[in-house]
C-alpha cells in the first residue's frame, strides 16, 4: 500500500484496525509516522532546551500507548491524531513531573506555581506543566474548548478538521479557539 496517504486512505485503515486487522496497523504506521514525528517535534520545541526527551523517543512512547487503546473505535485521521495529540501531551506531563521528582528527590510534592513564587522558592514547574494545569481550569469550565486546545495546538489539526473531529461547525471552532487561546493567556501569565 506504498502511497496511500489520503484522510481516506488513513480514515480506512483506522477503521480496519479498529476491527482488529492487525495487517492494517502494520500498513498504516509507515503512513502516520512522519505526521507523528511532526507533532512530537512541535511539542518538544515547547519544552525547556535541556530536554532529554527526543521526537522519535516521544513517538515510540505514544505508539506503545496508542497499541494499549484497544477499545477504541477510530472513526478518522483526524479523530486519531486528536488523541495522539492528548496521549502525547500526558506523555510530556508524564515526564516533567518525573524529571521534578529526580531532581527535587523521590516523593517531591508538586506545588502551585503561585505558592512557590510567593515562597521564593525556585521556579520548579515547567511549561508543560503550567499548560497542563491552566488545561485542567479550563476543563472545569468549558471541556469543549480543552479539547478544541487539544486538537488544534498539540494535534496541529486544521480548524476544519478539529470541526469533523468534534461534530461543530469551523465558524464555531474558531470561536472557541480565540475564547479558549485568551483565557489561556491571561492564565498563564498570572
Amino acid at each position: 500500500m506504498k502511497g496511500v496517504q489520503s484522510p481516506a486512505d488513513v480514515t480506512k485503515l483506522l477503521q480496519q484496525w479498529s476491527r482488529g486487522d492487525a495487517a492494517a496497523a502494520d500498513r498504516l504506521v509507515p503512513i502516520i509516522y512522519a505526521q507523528l514525528r511532526r507533532m512530537a517535534s512541535r511539542q518538544l520545541r515547547r519544552e525547556r532546551s535541556e530536554h532529554t526527551l527526543n521526537p522519535t523517543a516521544l513517538v515510540n512512547e505514544l505508539y506503545l500507548r496508542l497499541v494499549d487503546q484497544r477499545r477504541t473505535t477510530w472513526q478518522n485521521r483526524a479523530q486519531f491524531f486528536g488523541v495522539a495529540a492528548q496521549l502525547m501531551r500526558r506523555i510530556l506531563v508524564d515526564y516533567a513531573r518525573a524529571h521534578i521528582a529526580e531532581k527535587r528527590g523521590a516523593g517531591a510534592t508538586l506545588i502551585p506555581l503561585s505558592e512557590a513564587e510567593n515562597e521564593g522558592q525556585e521556579h520548579i514547574i515547567t511549561d508543560i506543566l503550567e499548560v497542563n494545569i491552566a488545561l485542567e481550569r479550563l476543563a472545569r469550565l468549558d471541556p469543549d474548548q480543552v479539547r478544541i486546545v487539544e486538537l488544534r495546538y498539540f494535534a496541529g489539526l486544521s480548524v476544519d478538521e478539529t470541526a469533523l473531529v468534534l461534530k461543530r461547525s469551523p465558524r464555531t471552532v474558531k470561536r472557541e479557539w480565540r475564547l479558549a487561546k485568551a483565557w489561556l493567556h491571561r492564565e498563564l501569565r498570572k
